[in-house]
């Protein structure tokens, strides 16, 4: 019998599985997710499975990580600090795209350099400037960005510039014709500065799970959810990190197949921090031919299409002040839901919630609490957020009591987004305790909560809510909205329809049932699989206001984990064959170009050339029995009556199954 072990480390829990040859679960966990540290929280849990089905450690197979630590950190703009490398291209070409914005002010060289569309050198490399650039940055950056004009067609500016990053530096470097065969030069660019700034981040995560696995006495290879729900090797996730953005929500796709059967659905999984919304057809994940978007950031990383919310159980309350009513409205930041850190924290928190509830005022951060991570690096901090940091130290605060200025405000915004300290606040989880939904935290905090967020006033001068049950269905209420939306977005913009028509009043009148001159009739016409630990409490709602089949399969609170266990290894690899003139026919290799005289043995090099290094990486990430298949995509034009060769896009794809060590 062949045991396999899957994990998936979430915003709040991490979840493991244990399967018989992926033909039935053994035994299923969760523990917190310990953000300070994530393999503490994959050691309890994987302890946890493995003492529930009775197995032995060193019996199991494979083992395999989902992560959603990576698409979490670009949704809440968090990483590490990066430098970009910009070869042969303007200035103004950090504002297309996002690149500008995505950078958030980290330092950018932009150098003479790059090549033409055929692959020839446009401009000689400026090596000058780069080494300057790499002497000034190389001790205040955690790892450099490369992209080079047309680099997919000749990448020799890119290599070289990473030569001297790693001569110089000594950093890791991420290079975009590494990441991305397509050209795009500002969209290749910002794939490698999110690449560069989560290498770090998922490098020690592998290397922290696999050694906690090995204290626990697994010894199999370990494998990592690719964005596109395939595996890839520990070593190819460190390399190439921006692969397992949407790793967790492409591994619940995966899950969600084995576990339903289904062939045609939406699958929405929702965690503590994201809703993901993707497309099953035909079984298989619907795969985004735009590159994968995460947040406001579109990448060319090949990933399921996948639409990431930041709505989740842990979501933020906001209160809505426009208009007389008011109201509340959710995300997309993640906040520690309060009766959460009540449970961890009781005598930090209940006596100020207690204090709070008792000032005739309400106070601007009544509710809120602020707490320091341990063991994230605090290096390179301005003055104002080092001193901020130090007062909060290691104890709970109520937020109001650390706050002195306005000023402090973007302070704390930099210190969540490094990740050094957590917020916590009102969330729909908070929302679910007071309801009876939720029992596992600290209820009463949550009530305090709640009764506290109720006190605000409205607009016409009156209080929000009366009671905190009041405050809670307002807020499980806004969560069925906002999830309800967000499946409208995903099936309108599958039936290639305007996304903007899920708010529209006609729509929103069809799902209420609102009676009047005009009928008005509205839903879902397609199943929904509903995913997530918290699917079961929020989720028939959704179902039963979009009036469509919502299916909660048993096991779906650890879809995940099961989608890392039955996943496969998939190893793709593109390249091009351009006619820069008639009688010509250039292979694009990483090695450089090279010339044909005719069209068949250039596509038959290429071929070869992909196939080989598909089947090797394959083989490199762990898959036996490999198969594979290569498509070509010729295009030509009509001239003069003639058929005109244009270009060819070849794609070599090796799949198997894992390895499994016996």
């Amino acid at each position: 019998m062949a045991v396999l072990l899957g994990v998936d480390t979430g915003g709040t829990y991490t979840d493991a599985v244990l399967m018989q040859d992926e033909e039935r679960v053994l035994a299923r966990a969760k523990a917190f997710t310990t953000r300070h540290d994530l393999a503490v929280g994959v050691g309890r849990t994987v302890r946890a499975v493995l003492q529930e089905a009775r197995v032995d450690p060193a019996d199991v197979g494979m083992a395999s990580l989902s992560t959603t630590l990576a698409t979490n950190a670009l949704v809440e703009g968090q990483g590490g600090r990066v430098a970009l490398i910009l070869i042969g291209f303007r200035e103004r070409d950090l504002e297309t795209q996002g690149l500008a914005d995505a950078l958030g002010g980290d330092p950018v060289c932009v150098l003479a350099g790059g090549h033409k569309h055929d692959g020839s050198e446009a401009v000689p490399l400026d090596e000058a400037d780069l080494l300057a650039f790499l002497e000034k940055h190389k001790s205040d950056v955690s790892g450099f960005a490369v992209a080079g004009q047309f680099a997919t067609r000749n990448p020799a500016h890119e290599v070289r510039a990473m030569e001297l990053v790693r001569d110089v530096a000594r950093l890791p470097v991420s290079a975009s014709h590494q990441l991305s065969a397509k050209l795009g030069g500002p969209k290749r660019a910002l794939t490698a500065v999110l690449n560069a700034r989560l290498i770090g981040m998922i490098d020690a995560l592998i290397g922290r799970a696999e050694a906690e696995l090995r204290t626990i006495g697994i010894r199999a290879p370990m494998m990592v959810v690719r964005g596109d729900g395939a595996l890839m090797s520990s070593a190819q996730a460190r390399a190439r990190p921006i692969e397992t953005i949407l790793s967790g929500p492409a591994a619940s796709i995966v899950g969600a197949r084995w576990l339903t059967g289904a062939d045609h659905a939406l699958v929405s999984d929702i965690g503590g921090t994201t809703t993901d919304v993707a497309v099953l057809r035909g079984g298989r994940p619907v795969i985004d031919p735009d590159g994968a978007r995460v947040g406001p950031h579109r990448t060319m990383v090949e990933a399921v299409a996948m639409r990431t919310t930041g709505l989740g159980g842990d979501s933020e309350v906001h209160f809505v002040t426009e208009g007389l009513r008011g109201g509340v409205t959710l995300g997309p930041r993640r906040v520690l839901p309060v009766s959460l850190l009540a449970q961890e924290a009781p005598e930090a928190v209940l006596p100020v919630l207690e204090l709070q509830m008792r000032n005739t005022t309400p106070g601007e951060h009544d509710g809120r609490f602020v707490r320091a991570v341990p063991g994230v690096q605090a290096d390179g901090l301005a003055a104002r957020d080092a001193d901020l940091l130090a007062r909060i130290g290691e104890r709970v605060h109520g937020l109001g009591a650390v706050l002195r200025t306005r000023m402090e405000h973007g302070a704390l915004k930099r210190l969540v987004g490094r990740g050094l300290v957590q917020v916590a606040g009102l969330t729909p989880s908070d929302a679910s305790h007071v309801l009876g939904g939720l029992s596992v935290w600290d209820a009463e905090a949550a009530r305090l909560a709640c009764a506290l967020f109720g006190r605000r006033r409205t607009g016409a001068g009156e209080r929000l809510a009366e009671t905190a049950e009041q405050v809670a269905e307002m807020v499980v209420d806004r969560l069925t909205y906002q999830t309800s939306v967000a499946l409208l977005e995903a099936a309108l913009a599958e039936d290639g329809l305007d996304e903007a028509l899920a708010t529209h009043s006609l729509m929103q009148r069809g799902l209420s049932g609102a009676k009047g001159l005009v009928r008005v009739s509205t839903g879902l016409d397609v199943s929904v699989v509903g995913l997530g630990a918290s699917a079961r409490a929020y989720y028939p709602a959704v179902g039963a206001r979009l009036g469509c089949d919502m299916q909660l399969p048993e096991d779906g609170g650890v879809a995940n984990a099961i989608g890392a266990v039955v996943g496969r290894v998939t190893v793709r690899r593109t390249g091009t064959v351009t006619s820069p003139s008639e009688g010509l026919f250039r292979v694009h290799l990483l090695s450089g170009p090279e010339d044909f005289a005719a069209s068949e043995p250039a596509l038959a090099r290429l071929e070869t050339v992909l196939a080989e290094d598909a089947r090797a990486s394959a083989l490199a990430a762990g898959a036996s029995d490999v198969e594979l298949h290569v498509a070509r995509d010729i295009r030509t034009a009509q001239a003069e009556a003639r058929e005109v060769f244009v270009e060819a896009v070849l794609v070599a794809e090796a799949t198997g199954r894992p390895g499994i060590a016996l």
